[in-house]
């Protein structure tokens, strides 16, 4: 088995830069399980014909969303995580891998400049993590008619979270964004003003460190402040920005970032690990503790100490396998120099971007990226023809683009983001645009 296993994983990776870039059909109804054991290969076989039948999300022409680049080193850490098969919700029940994971925490808390003694945990993505942030402002700010702001541009993620923390869809406030579409500070801190005066309970402002239909940054160190004067906990929603802080541009477009009580990151956007894979960074790990610490009897055999920290505690799961070792191993292998080059790399093929975007009479570009998703449009063209310009871009099977709505327009976007998008596939993307559009 795991002779054939590699020999796919190898066949797989030598295939991206040639497979289609998006070749979807209907998917097919299997079988379930029978009594007699099954043969590998032909198990494998099926695994395979079915993984084909999806959009290229590993491959250097997935341009669309953010994608999860895949790290062969990130796999092969998950593998042995899941081989020995350790529970790490109590840390007593495998220390020193839990101390592991803590580390990777740690030095992401270095990197976002937060205090000694600030913490987090590894998340299964940006929802649950937003999720425990959430609870954690609501439990730390202790409001009866608690009000979060939030902008249109606010991921969904904040508003599904606030509803299974129990919030009404009315203790969500809109603030209007400004023409570059970030969160109007000022008129964050008139309404707060006002709807305190009005008896409201501003409890929590969600700032975006990089918004998913255009990436854009709101006003981080502005956000700050308000929450500062008016006693607001302070989240900042980088899961697709956060981690260009590795970078020195990225550090200087997330000034702020450093002053929030709460920090989403996934990893597996812009880190360039496997799906999966999220991060809460917190000033006070002992908010966590406060908004989730549950104890039963069956759990009294079990030791709880302050160090290494108990993940059970961060967050709604008990039981969890090993996730440390999905970002430790890549770190540590390839060295963090390496992630800033490959970050660096796509800020600068975004700027080539938008520069050749730009350069062409027939399209609109609206904004020019913080990061490195462009969005634009035919000039004077309606959504219908936009929207066959991207059916005919996506039908090359060579790139793979998604769509948005700005101002109610309908935009095609490009995310040059995977770890596997070189020049080359850029240039290609963008000779394909040129071609059609003219």
């Amino acid at each position: 088995m795991m002779a054939a296993t590699r020999d796919f994983a190898a066949e797989f990776l030598e295939g991206l830069p040639t497979a289609p870039a998006s070749r979807v059909t209907a998917a097919v109804k299997y079988d379930g399980p029978e009594e007699t054991p099954g043969d590998f290969a032909e198990l494998l076989e099926t695994f395979k014909s079915a993984a084909r039948n999806a959009v290229e999300t590993a491959g250097p022409g997935y341009l669309a969303y953010f994608p999860a680049g895949g790290l062969v080193s990130s796999a092969l850490g998950e593998f042995l995580s899941l081989l020995v098969n350790r529970f790490t919700g109590v840390a007593s029940m495998a220390p020193d891998l839990v101390a592991m994971e803590d580390s990777v925490i740690r030095w992401l808390c270095r990197e976002f400049g937060l205090p000694d003694g600030a913490g987090g945990v590894i998340t299964t993505g940006g929802s649950l993590a937003t999720l425990a942030a959430v609870v954690a402002a609501r439990e730390s700010r202790t409001p009866e008619n608690g009000t979060i702001y939030v902008t249109e541009h606010t991921h969904l993620s904040v508003a599904k979270a606030a509803r299974i923390a129990g919030l009404r869809a009315d203790q969500l406030r809109m603030v209007p964004v400004t023409e570059d579409q970030r969160m109007d500070a000022d008129v964050a801190e008139e309404l707060i003003t006002a709807d305190r005066a009005a008896g409201r309970e501003p409890f929590l402002i969600v700032g975006t460190a990089g918004s998913t239909s255009t990436g854009t940054i709101d006003p981080l160190d502005a956000l700050a402040g308000i929450a500062e004067r008016h006693g607001l906990w302070f989240h900042v929603d980088g899961a697709y920005g956060g981690g260009f802080q590795l970078t020195e541009r990225g550090r200087a477009k997330l000034r702020g970032v450093e002053r929030a009580d709460s920090i989403t990151i996934d990893p597996h956007k812009t880190m360039f690990l496997a799906y999966g894979t999220g991060v809460l960074l917190v000033r006070d790990p002992a908010t966590l503790r406060t908004a989730h610490t549950v104890d039963a009897t069956y759990l009294q055999d079990l030791q709880r100490d302050p160090w290494p920290p108990d993940y059970c505690d961060f967050g709604p799961e008990l039981t969890r396998e090993f996730r440390g070792l999905r970002m430790w191993l890549p770190l540590h292998l390839h060295g963090v120099a390496a992630f800033r080059h490959a970050l660096d790399q796509k800020l600068d093929l975004a700027e080539d971007v938008h520069r050749e975007l730009s350069a062409l009479p027939e399209v609109d570009v609206p904004l020019k990226p913080d990061l490195t998703v462009n969005v634009f449009r035919l000039n004077g063209a309606g959504d219908a023809e936009n929207r066959r310009l991207l059916e005919s871009i996506n039908a090359t099977e060579r790139v793979f683009l998604s769509s948005t709505r700005l101002r109610g327009d309908y935009l095609l976007r490009m995310c040059v983001l995977s770890h596997r998008t070189e020049p080359s596939r850029v240039t290609e993307a963008l000779a394909i645009v040129r071609s059609l559009v003219r």
